[in-house]
């Protein structure tokens, strides 16, 4: 028995495996122009032809077809063992809300907030058929010419300058994302850019429920369960530390780290455990992308915003979003121009 059918017998009938390929190609009018019974579905009772896409230690993500509309559509649902669990439940609505209302460009659209039968939250949104940056930069990593060819820094710089329009947004709204990471970043069709997970977003002005407090032996590559301190390799300085007052430029902390990344096919930060990884990100010096991958042929100028982005003191970091995206938009300009003179 495969994944996908052993998933849908444990969930019982509501995960009905019959397929259907409506939805996924042209439009039909036999779909389009379907009638709208009296006795219509709504809620969780529309959905059907569920498959799981991806599972965490906190929620799943399953496609599914939307009856009313006739759109293949994202399930998002929180596991039943923490369905009573406040602070998870405040950070799956807080990501339903805040994903609903930024309504940008760079979010994925949502469409539904709501209980199933079993009064479990989910909420439904946009499928998007791409892949994130944490897989990308992982295979471009193993040199495979087919992602280099798609892949090139140029084309992973214009990825990076579409995040910093986004946050620019969320952060005129008074939104910080606050666990921004390479797995957060969607690469969709026609060179659509998503930023995803905002469960750990940060209102200005409003407290959270809890101060972090941080096991000593996690996964220092996931979003730990009831934190809201994102996760600890991605973590700007002033998270790591607990400060009281986070501001807009942890998230460029944040963009920093992603483009160390996108350079060096690296992580930034080193670790057997937290405690090492917080040692490192506060009191050792960062080492810089060129010396890392002397291979990749990084251009200097990329280099100096990748630093600029990661000082450990944010005063000297880009203060805005849009003061680093001025800076990458200012090399790519400087490369096309170069290009044109060849």
């Amino acid at each position: 028995m495969d994944r996908f059918h052993l998933e849908s017998k444990q969930l019982g009938q509501k995960f009905n495996t019959k397929k259907t390929d409506v939805g996924t190609g042209f439009f039909r009018l036999s779909e389009t122009d379907k009638t709208l019974g009296l006795h219509w579905k709504s809620g969780s009772l529309k959905y059907r032809d569920f498959e799981l896409l991806s599972e965490g230690g906190i929620a799943k993500l399953y496609s599914c077809f939307d009856e009313n509309l006739g759109r293949q559509v994202v399930y998002k649902t929180l596991h039943e063992h923490l369905s009573g669990d406040e602070t998870e439940i405040q950070r799956f609505l807080r990501e339903a809300r805040i994903t609903a209302n930024l309504a940008h460009p760079g979010t994925v659209p949502v469409y539904e907030l709501g209980r199933d039968r079993e009064g479990l939250l989910f909420f439904t949104m946009k499928r998007v058929r791409g892949r994130d940056l944490r897989e990308i930069i992982k295979t471009l990593k193993t040199r495979d010419p087919h992602t280099h060819n798609a892949f090139p820094l140029h084309v992973l710089i214009d990825i990076l300058i579409q995040v910093c329009q986004t946050l620019a947004h969320t952060h005129s709204r008074g939104v910080i994302h606050r666990d921004l990471k390479p797995a957060n970043i969607l690469t969709g069709e026609f060179g659509a850019t998503y930023v995803i997970d905002w469960g750990l977003a940060k209102v200005w002005g409003e407290p959270d429920l809890k101060k972090p407090v941080m096991a000593k032996h996690q996964n220092c590559e996931l979003t730990p369960a009831g934190r809201h301190y994102g996760t600890p390799l991605y973590m700007a300085p002033e998270l790591a530390r607990g400060d009281s007052h986070i501001d807009a430029r942890a998230d460029i902390f944040g963009l920093g780290n992603i483009l160390f990344e996108i350079l060096t096919y690296r992580q930034l930060l080193n670790g057997q455990d937290i405690t090492e990884i917080i040692e490192e990100l506060l009191h050792k010096p960062f080492p810089s992308p060129r010396d890392i991958a002397p291979e990749n042929n990084i251009p200097a100028e990329l280099e100096k915003i990748c630093l600029k982005a990661l000082e450990k003191n944010r005063r000297n970091r880009y203060q805005t979003a849009e003061s680093m995206m001025e800076d990458l938009l200012n090399y790519s300009k400087a490369r096309k121009t170069s290009i044109s003179r060849e």
